[in-house]
């Protein structure tokens, strides 16, 4: 509790960061753009996690916003891991799914790991924007990135907690610059053309 109270802290430094991220991500995705997300392990859920506020929804009714989670693709992930090696994994899906724009938020508690590495640079060289949650600084991935949150705590289930306070506060970021509904309103309709 003491580790997490003081990440959480920490965290609160970050928090005009994580909004900025909110209000780009709540202009992005509405009007076509897309969010891919990935890590490894439990930032692997972390991901799905986030993936899965936004498609569905965080806290009110709003229009469903793109948002792929590379890490839960298990057939693209195990073909390209067979293919064409583990630094490939989330690379070659930020290479097919990603365009210029568009942003790669990557999380990974060592900011160290290969594949990840790997999708930063690609997402970078095809014009997407790189975020990234990693563990504390320095690291490879927080340097990496355009931007980074590099939360300070000395364990990787503290790293992840923090992190998932930091998804949740995006989805409401996000969620604070969309027109909403209350839960159970009626959705609009889309119209058909003729």
């Amino acid at each position: 509790m003491a580790d997490l109270t003081a990440a959480l802290h920490e965290l609160e430094r970050d928090a005009a960061l994580v909004q900025a991220w909110g209000v780009e991500l709540a202009r992005l995705l509405p009007g076509g753009g897309r969010l891919l997300v990935a890590g490894n392990g439990g930032s692997a859920a972390e991901a799905q996690h986030l993936t899965a506020e936004l498609v569905g929804r965080y806290v009110d009714e709003r229009q469903p916003l793109s948002a792929l989670c590379l890490s839960a693709e298990t057939s693209s992930l195990t073909a390209i891991l067979n293919d064409y090696g583990a630094e490939e994994v989330f690379a070659r899906q930020v290479q097919a799914h990603g365009r210029a724009g568009d942003v790669l938020l990557l999380l990974s508690t060592s900011g160290a790991s290969p594949n990840v590495l790997c999708a930063a640079e690609r997402a970078r060289a095809a014009g997407l924007r790189v975020w990234a949650l990693t563990g504390p600084r320095p690291n490879p991935l927080a340097e990496l990135a355009d931007e980074a949150v590099a939360v300070a705590a000395p364990s990787t289930s503290t790293v992840q907690e923090v992190h998932l306070v930091a998804v949740h506060a995006l989805c409401a970021a996000v969620d604070s610059r969309l027109p909403t509904r209350p839960r159970g309103a009626p959705a609009a309709m889309p119209v058909a053309s003729a």
